[in-house]
């Protein structure tokens, strides 16, 4: 079985390598790409469908049914940022639908305060072997296909 994970955000899909934090760019939270996010006011929509099991700010975690668990990071150290410039809209332990909105964000301000806004997105729990059709190098809007996860 195979399940689809998608963007959070719509941008420029790179490879994990190209984040600037090291912890995500050698894969040690787990495999995945990163979106570049386009530089505008938007909202971050749920990779998948499932429920919120991990909800900040500045990051959060869908799990299915089945125990995938993806891993959506807005920006590099932007936990720093205390939740500001952040909105929610779902709360820990909420069921959502891939492509619900959880967070609104605007990437420029990130940038402009001296974080990356780069978002990586992770596959928790995984090996790079079950990642497939990586759609590194093109340009996505949100929920448009990231990865395929092999289950």
């Amino acid at each position: 079985m195979s399940l689809r994970v998608g963007s959070p955000v719509a941008g420029r899909v790179v490879a994990l390598s190209e984040v600037p934090d090291q912890v995500f760019a050698e894969a040690m939270v787990g495999p995945g790409v990163a979106v570049e996010p386009v530089r505008s006011k938007s909202d971050v929509v749920s990779p998948l469908d499932g429920t919120v099991v991990t909800l900040h700010p500045h990051a959060f975690v869908v799990a299915n049914g089945d125990g995938a668990a993806v891993l959506v990071h807005l920006g590099i150290d932007t936990v720093k940022r205390k939740g500001e410039g952040f909105e929610l809209h779902v709360v820990k332990g909420e069921q959502v639908q891939a492509g619900q909105k959880i967070v609104t964000w605007d990437p420029a301000e990130v940038e402009a305060a001296g974080f990356a806004p780069i978002c990586p997105v992770i596959a928790l729990d995984a090996s790079a072997e079950v990642l497939g059709d990586l759609a590194v190098g093109v340009d996505v809007v949100a929920n448009d296909a990231l990865f395929d996860w092999s289950r």
